[in-house]
């Protein structure tokens, strides 16, 4: 059976956001296990099965020579873009391929080490370079960015138009990649700079979102549609917990769940809420990477689930993933985030405790995310999940991801 061949792969991905900070890819990293028989055409017929529109465009990247050689010979032209490392660009085998995978009319893109840009030779192979700036030009770049940021004046700068960057962890060298400089896209989100840049201040729920459930709940949506909309941003969620169980309301039983606090509250004051939170919502679009990653990360840990398991446990883990980051967020330890708040006790242990049921799910995600960590099959190994089963989870998550 094809989809066999997921037992023997590991996959890590990153996001790719445009100058709208929306998703405007998936990068899938492919680390075929050492010592085990591997078939590409297994592999490429998984993701044909897998990958359909409208799933956001899918980027290919592998370490394995052979995995790359044997992409470039077969990949049907249209399913994804492949990527072609320099230093492996410089092989015969390879770059044979490249020539036969082009005149094919598969979709390349070369990737250069920092500083590195493709030569002229291979450029009309390539749809689009993946570039990093050396320590020199991101210094450069920042010192431009500020001056045109005060003047108005476009500068000469070392980032090129219309190519992806990655390894960018400044806030402020993001801005200039996509907003003065027409990057086509960002490898990756300065995620530690952009929060840092709140130090001391509360981080606000995004506007998008409170407006949206307003007029979910104006427009007489499902229950359904609006919980989903309220588990889309992690500090609304939060709070709306927070405040089910405050001593204002006087509920008589412990709220532990969105859906469950969504029922008792009612449509009626919980637009009463949301109106109280909107004044104050934020607009930052430098949040929104953040926000659609952390909740990627819960639709993820709740895909894991077997499809026979009740919703309920499936919203527990929802939550799980969902608050699993919340110490970023409110700028201290989860311990001290999530103290005073009523969570239902497996997701406690997940999150404070490092134990438990759910553990494993949080623990596989987080390595998912982290491509340079080490092999998701180890971490599975360690609890006992099937990686086949990760694999095809992280496909339909990633497949069915939206921007909001």
């Amino acid at each position: 059976m094809a989809a066999g061949v997921l037992h023997d792969v590991s996959l890590g991905y990153q996001l790719l956001w445009n100058a709208k900070r929306e998703v405007s890819g998936v990068q899938l990293l492919l680390s075929p296990h050492e010592g085990s028989p591997f078939e590409a055409r297994h592999l490429i017929a998984v993701l044909v099965a897998a990958w359909s529109a409208p799933a956001p465009p899918l980027l290919l990247t592998t370490h394995s020579a052979q995995l790359l050689a044997d992409l470039l010979d077969l990949m049907p032209s249209g399913l994804a873009h492949i990527e072609v490392p320099n230093g492996m660009l410089q092989t015969p085998m390879i770059e044979q391929r490249v020539l036969r995978a082009k005149q094919r009319g598969l979709q390349l893109v070369w990737r250069g080490e920092p500083g590195e840009i493709s030569s002229p030779v291979h450029m009309i192979c390539f749809e689009h370079n993946i570039l990093s700036l050396t320590p020199e030009q991101a210094l450069t770049s920042l010192r431009l960015a500020l001056r045109q940021a005060s003047t108005g004046h476009p500068n000469s700068s070392p980032v090129r138009e219309r190519q992806v960057y990655e390894s960018v962890a400044n806030q402020a060298l993001a801005e200039h990649c996509l907003d003065q400089r027409n990057a086509k896209a960002l490898l990756g989100w300065p995620t530690e700079d952009v929060l840092h840049s709140y130090r001391g201040d509360h981080i606000q729920p995004a506007k998008v979102i409170t407006t949206r459930l307003l007029k979910a709940i104006e427009s007489d949506e499902s229950m359904d549609r609006i919980e989903q909309l309220l588990g889309h941003d992690p500090i609304l969620a939060y709070r709306f917990l927070r405040y089910t169980n405050s001593a204002g309301l006087g509920l008589r039983h412990e709220i532990d769940a969105l859906r469950q606090g969504l029922m008792v509250l009612g449509l009626g004051k919980l637009k009463n809420w949301l109106l109280e939170q909107l004044p104050n919502s934020s607009t930052d679009l430098n949040l929104q990477p953040v926000r659609i990653s952390m909740v990627l990360r819960a639709q993820f840990m709740a895909q894991l689930l077997d499809a026979g398991e009740s919703e309920s446990l499936k919203r527990e883990l929802y939550l799980c993933g969902l608050l699993s980051q919340a110490d970023l967020l409110l700028g201290e330890p989860l311990t001290n985030a999530l103290k005073s708040s009523v969570l239902p006790a497996r997701v406690s242990a997940a999150l404070l405790g490092h134990d438990g049921p759910y553990l494993p799910y949080l623990e596989v995600a987080t390595a998912l995310e982290n491509p340079s960590s080490p092999s998701t099959r180890t971490v599975c190994e360690a609890h006992g999940l099937d990686l086949e089963e990760v694999n095809f989870a992280l496909l339909h998550s990633l497949r069915n991801l939206r921007s909001n």
